[in-house]
């Protein structure tokens, strides 16, 4: 009887592990029809509401019933889409997102470094070699001056200054000589006795008179009439030294007077042989 008892306990022993490897197995069942019946408890819903409108009607309206699942398609089962596909799906739509925004953070990342580009230069280049410019056309005309001399007699003094060739030769040559003699030439005791502030106002030439205008200052001269003699000399002379003039009308702001200062008549043109 003694050595029956660990023969007993062996086969206790084994039977409580196989007791609880069944209870093992049919929890791990009943774990298993839990959660496929949780992913398919739609489909196991839709079946079964399916088969009591089955029960429930008859077989014509069982029949109308397949006709129109199998035109709306609303009969047929969808397939439950694998978890891993909906993983990969998430995935793809996330990358294509990322490609389509990374163009335009590029295009946007481009547009700030790119420098504005430089307005055209206008001025020229300075490889280009300008053409030199034309040389001035130039030509010596006579000016006259009066001049004292040792025993206080009043002479003519000609001197020539190189000018511009211009359409107005007459009236350049006469503002020259309203401007009066160089630092030079007033050292050699040539003077202008042309009243101060004279001004030229016209000088036309008809026939061979040459018709010259003055400004009033051209009445006021202060070395009496050796002075008004002497101004008259140099505008005769210095306009007869164009080959079209022999003879100067003066005229006062546009006016003809009869005299001069003293008694010097002035109201007809007056030549060199005048003096």
């Amino acid at each position: 009887m003694a050595a029956r008892k660990p023969y007993r306990r062996q086969a206790s022993k084994k039977e409580s592990q196989g007791s609880q490897a069944i209870v093992i197995f049919w929890l791990v069942f009943a774990i298993v029809i839990i959660f496929v019946f949780m992913i398919n408890a739609q489909t196991i819903k839709k079946n079964f509401d399916l088969f009591m409108t089955r029960i429930t009607t008859s077989p014509n309206a069982e029949e109308d019933f397949q006709e129109e699942e199998n035109i709306s398609g609303e009969g047929t089962i969808p397939e439950q889409p694998v978890i891993s596909d909906q993983i990969v799906s998430i995935i793809d739509n996330a990358e294509r997102t990322l490609e389509t925004e990374k163009p335009a953070e590029r295009d946007t990342q481009t547009n700030v470094q790119q420098p504005p580009e430089p307005a055209p230069s206008t001025q020229p280049s300075q490889t280009q070699t300008q053409p030199p410019p034309a040389p001035v056309q130039t030509r010596e005309r006579a000016v006259y001056f009066t001049q004292i001399d040792k025993d206080g007699q009043i002479l003519q003094s000609r001197v020539t200054r190189r000018m511009p060739v211009s359409e107005t030769p007459m009236m350049d040559v006469l503002n020259i000589m309203l401007a009066g003699p160089s630092a030079d030439e007033i050292n050699r005791g040539i003077l202008n006795l042309i009243p101060r502030n004279t001004r030229i106002l016209n000088a036309t030439v008809r026939g061979s008179t040459a018709y010259i205008s003055f400004s009033e200052d051209f009445l006021f001269n202060t070395f009496g009439v050796e002075g008004y003699v002497a101004q008259l000399r140099q505008i005769v002379w210095t306009v007869t030294e164009f080959d079209t003039v022999t003879d100067v009308q003066i005229l006062v702001e546009g006016r003809r007077m009869d005299y001069l200062g003293e008694g010097i008549y002035i109201g007809s043109p007056i030549s060199r042989s005048s003096f």
